[in-house]
């Protein structure tokens, strides 16, 4: 029994490692997506599609503020999760969080709010971008209470929700890519389609990590408590 059950370890060890990478990977892209807006300038890259509101001095600091502050969030959300950081590097990982949570209730949650009320696609995209913002700010907001707590089972369950809520800037261009060049539909109609998608496909993933996850700590507790002393 003890081979398979190292097999299962090494494979998942793999798989996690692969994860991991990919997040790293997509960060260091979404990085060069940010560096465009340095400096910052009211006519570059998406800015040039939204002339209608880029001139207003409100929109420009909130566009700025969820673009500077956004790619922090990633890089300190990625230290959260590895167990080894939360085991070896406690104060990494407690300072991290920290970090973390206050750039997003204080600065790139309520920022993306206001980008999302003027975002492209009429109102169901803007629908779908407001949500996205007040879930985000939501859900981090009780991961901190519940960590403040003590209940670290029920912050883990709610900072996995807030964390696929930040990797929304990434699949949301994964679904662009991907429905561009399968369906080549006309660009509101990504738009719309996507600022759902974004978002709702990776927390349907992340119910299912916390389902999967608690289930399997649960078995084990049940396992430990039937092994005779």
């Amino acid at each position: 029994m003890a081979l398979p059950l190292t097999a299962s370890r090494r494979t998942a060890g793999l798989l996690r490692l692969a994860v991991y990478g990919a997040l790293l990977f997509f960060t260091w892209l979404m990085l060069l997506i940010t560096s465009q807006y340095i400096p910052a300038r009211p006519d570059v890259a998406f800015l040039r599609v939204k002339q209608d509101v880029a001139g207003r001095g409100y929109y420009q600091l909130a566009f700025f503020t969820h673009v500077y502050s956004s790619i922090f969030v990633l890089l300190t959300g990625i230290l959260q999760f590895p167990p080894m950081i939360r085991k070896r590097f406690p104060v990494l990982h407690r300072w991290s969080g920290r970090v973390y949570v206050g750039l997003i209730l204080v600065l790139a949650g309520p920022s993306g709010l206001l980008m999302g009320y003027y975002g492209n696609g009429g109102w169901v995209a803007q629908a779908a971008f407001c949500l996205l913002a007040l879930l985000w700010l939501l859900f981090t907001f009780l991961g901190y209470r519940a960590a403040r707590k003590g209940n670290f089972d029920a912050h883990r369950r709610w900072m996995y929700r807030s964390y696929a809520l930040t990797l929304s800037a990434i699949s949301l261009r994964l679904w662009k890519w991907v429905l561009v060049l399968l369906f080549a539909p006309k660009p509101m109609e990504v738009y719309r389609l996507v600022a759902w998608l974004g978002w709702v496909g990776n927390l349907l993933v992340a119910e299912w990590i916390i389902y999967y996850s608690f289930r399997k700590s649960k078995s084990e507790i049940k396992k430990n408590l039937t092994i005779p002393i």
